[in-house]
Formats: structure tokens, C-alpha cells, sequence
């Protein structure tokens, strides 16, 4: 499947230790042609760390996309009824955003990116990336799992020794992974 031509979001949370990884991956998007809209949670676009600024990464967004990034609820709000996205990409997904999307509650403009383009039974691909998925955030990755239209970047621990709760996608795979789930399929194996 070619995904030139695709509109696909892309949603950032405030895992800042991925988003190297994550530019590389909105590069490689472009270059298949397809059409990116992003979207930053409230501590991407906010919060400067020793990985960067947040004005610097909003910008980076922007100068690789064309498009400017949606910042806010409101401007999140209208990818539900105007149908703007073919799929969504949370890409990383902290267990913060993982726990708050599993329990439906929307308070950022991720999660209402989120929650407005899963009413249109298009669908939503999570990268997770979070300290605890395989402590308490294991019942909210299951919950997802199980939900209609959601898909998972595969996955799994990045560092069992030291941080044996901890786990990430495998970003690499995130252009097949977007092609099965924009088929209805989830890419496989999800854990590895």
C-alpha cells in the first residue's frame, strides 16, 4: 500500500527521549508522500528538557510537515465531524496518555485528536512508550488491545535489567505498522 496521498496524524506526547526518532520517522513519512498533520499534548509543547525545547520541537514539526501543528483542544476537536485524518499516530504514547485514552477521559489536544478521529471507525495507532507498561498501565495496553479501530506499533522492553517495567515501540516499523492498520490489520508480531 502506497501512502502517498494519506493524511496521517501524528501525536505527540511527552516522552522527549523518543523524539529524535520520532522526526526521523516524520522524514520518512513525507518521503512516501503522505500528507502529516501533528498534534502536541499540552507537556510536549511546553515543557524544555535536557533533550530540548518544547517552541524547538514544535517547530522542527512544523519545518518537516509544511503544516502547522495543532496545539489546542479546539483545534483538535474538528478531526472528528470534518473527517481529517486517514489514520493517527500517537507516536510516543506515555503511559500517562495510554492510561487516560483507556479510561476515555480527554483532556488534552491529543486525546481529543484521539477521540475524535475513533467516531469516524478510522483507525488509531498507539507507539507506546512508558516506564510502567508491564506495572500498572498492563490493564490499560490490554483495554486498548481490545478496542475496535486501535493498533500498536510492535513492542517491547528496552531495558529488562534496569527498568524491567519499561517498554517501547519499535519506531522502525511504524510505516508497515501504518499500512496494516489503514487495512484493518494489526502489524505483526506486536511484541518483540
Amino acid at each position: 500500500m502506497s501512502l502517498k496521498g494519506k493524511h496521517v496524524g501524528v501525536a505527540f506526547t511527552g516522552s522527549f527521549c523518543t523524539y529524535e526518532k520520532v522526526f526521523e520517522e516524520l522524514i520518512r513519512l513525507k518521503a512516501e508522500g503522505a500528507i502529516v498533520q501533528t498534534i502536541f499534548s499540552n507537556a510536549s509543547q511546553t515543557i524544555d528538557c535536557r533533550f530540548g525545547k518544547a517552541c524547538d520541537f514544535v517547530k522542527k514539526a512544523e519545518e518537516i510537515t509544511g503544516i502547522k501543528p495543532m496545539l489546542t483542544i479546539p483545534q483538535a476537536e474538528p478531526i472528528g465531524p470534518k473527517s481529517l485524518l486517514d489514520i493517527l499516530v500517537i507516536l510516543p504514547c506515555t503511559g500517562n496518555t495510554i492510561a487516560k485514552l483507556a479510561n476515555g477521559i480527554t483532556d488534552t489536544p491529543v486525546l481529543m485528536a484521539a477521540k475524535a478521529h475513533l467516531r469516524n471507525n478510522k483507525p488509531l495507532l498507539i507507539s507506546i512508550s512508558t516506564n510502567d507498561a508491564l506495572g500498572m498501565n498492563m490493564k490499560n495496553i490490554g483495554l486498548l488491545l481490545n478496542a475496535k479501530n486501535v493498533y500498536f506499533v510492535p513492542f517491547g522492553q528496552d531495558d529488562p535489567v534496569k527498568k524491567p517495567n519499561s517498554m517501547i515501540a519499535h519506531t522502525s516499523l511504524l510505516i508497515p505498522s501504518i499500512e496494516s492498520a489503514l487495512e484493518g490489520k494489526q502489524y505483526q508480531p506486536i511484541l518483540c
